[in-house]
């Protein structure tokens, strides 16, 4: 089980943070939603929860829920600038369909 972040996810992450003012981590989640039936979550960790599981990237720690985690092994969380929309993109091996909007995946 490894998730991980390019430089440019762990930079973006790292700012928010620093502005942010407190936090041990970024949450890597999953939830149930949309055409497809699965929608990344993303959110700042002040504590951890039980069953949480923790993986360091960039000196930074990604935390997943035990529920989350099935879903999201091997997941890769970059950022991207694309003309003026910027944001996260989810490289995840696991997904075998998105909806067209792009906004639910399926496994």
């Amino acid at each position: 089980m490894a998730v991980t972040m390019t430089d440019a996810a762990a930079e973006r992450v790292r700012t928010f943070m620093v502005n942010r003012g407190k936090g041990i981590g970024l949450r890597l989640g999953v939830r149930t939603t949309g055409c497809s039936g699965l929608a990344y979550v993303l959110e700042f960790v002040d504590e951890l929860q039980d069953g949480d599981q923790v993986f360091e990237s960039h000196d930074l720690k990604v935390i997943i829920d035990g529920k989350s985690a099935v879903y999201l092994d091997g997941t890769e969380l970059d950022f991207v600038k694309e003309g003026l929309n910027e944001g996260f993109q989810f490289r995840n091996p696991n997904v075998k369909d998105e909806c067209g909007c792009g906004e639910s995946f399926t496994v």
